[in-house]
């Protein structure tokens, strides 16, 4: 586990990080999504989670869903296209699990992606994801607290 300014930044996972967005690649058929801790900080207690249809067909850069705090309302975009095959329903009786959990139990859609394999290219993953989330962090003046 990383740790940039105070907010986590798992090593083992993929970042779209100028939407601080992460993804966990399951396997070829599944991929989870989730915003990121440093998100959840910037945006407060999520109060709502809407996340889209098991089923709908998203490219890349569509948004899942969309997570609202009492400061913001914001799209959940995916980093790579693909099929949306589970949402985590945990989320509509408790949207906070954002907060308590962004990388575990507060995961918000599964995707099955079309070219993994090619799209995971564009996202930062390991020491660099860390290194590169550091530099945003830095640069907007950012810290987790």
């Amino acid at each position: 586990m990383g740790i940039a300014n105070g907010c986590k930044i798992p090593d083992d996972l993929y970042y779209l990080i100028e939407k601080h967005i992460w993804v966990r690649y399951e396997d070829s058929t599944v991929v989870t999504i989730g915003i990121t801790d440093v998100a959840q900080h910037l945006a407060g207690k999520v109060i709502a989670v809407s996340p889209k249809k098991v089923g709908k067909v998203l490219t890349k850069g569509q948004s899942a869903g969309t997570v609202e705090s009492g400061k913001w309302v914001g799209p959940v975009p995916v980093p790579v296209g693909g099929e949306l095959v589970a949402i985590n329903g945990a989320l509509k009786a408790n949207p906070g699990l954002i907060n308590q959990d962004p990388y575990g139990a507060g995961w918000i859609v599964k995707l099955k992606p079309v070219n993994w394999d090619e799209e995971c290219k564009e996202l930062v993953t390991g020491d660099q994801g860390i290194a590169v989330y550091q530099q945003l962090l830095n640069d907007k003046g950012i810290v987790c607290q």
